[in-house]
């Protein structure tokens, strides 16, 4: 039976080549056979809402049974947080990968209110084995010190620290490839 995977992407235009686009069609390739990545389009990603795509996720995972890993790219992964943190899911999560996760409400420049996690968000957060982040030293769009914010908060993730994968990770993550196959 093959494992259920949902990608959440980025914010922004996700034609081909743009945005989380590479990344999705990268996870799909290296993951194979054994692995059905399902990676919707989240709504009005130019101009995204928390409440739109929080709906999009609730309906993404309806359609899934069984075990499902979620993985979510830069506000895929700020969002997909969230939203575990606020609403049930009543699938069991084998793991929860992000990558280039922004970390609202703590640095100036990343003030939204609807992207912040309650102060309480830890506690709330359903039972899930293996929680892994990923940040790479030269992503242009999410500072660096966003990785420790989480680190600070989720003391039982995992992080990875990368190099040279930018922000849309387009050389593909075999990290994230390995951190997946080995759960």
């Amino acid at each position: 039976m093959k494992k259920n995977v949902l990608f959440i992407h980025s914010a922004g235009t996700q034609g081909l080549h743009q945005g989380s686009s590479d990344l999705a069609a990268y996870l799909q390739d290296a993951l194979g056979d054994e692995y059905n990545v399902s990676h919707p389009e989240m709504p009005n990603p130019e101009n995204p809402e928390y409440m739109l795509w929080k709906g999009q996720i609730k309906k993404e995972l309806s359609t899934l049974d069984g075990e499902v890993i979620l993985i979510g790219h830069s506000l895929g992964g700020s969002v997909l947080l969230k939203y575990l943190s606020e609403e049930t899911c009543k699938l069991p999560i084998l793991g929860l990968f992000l990558i280039a996760a922004p970390f609202w409400g703590k640095d100036e420049d990343w003030q939204a209110q609807e992207y912040t996690l309650q102060d309480d968000f830890v506690s709330r957060l359903p039972q899930i084995s293996h929680i892994f982040i990923y940040q790479s030293r030269d992503d242009e769009i999410v500072p660096f010190s966003h990785l420790d914010h989480y680190a600070e908060i989720l003391p039982q993730v995992i992080t990875r620290e990368l190099d040279d994968h930018g922000h849309y990770f387009n050389n593909g993550a075999f990290e994230v490839i390995g951190d997946i196959k080995g759960i």
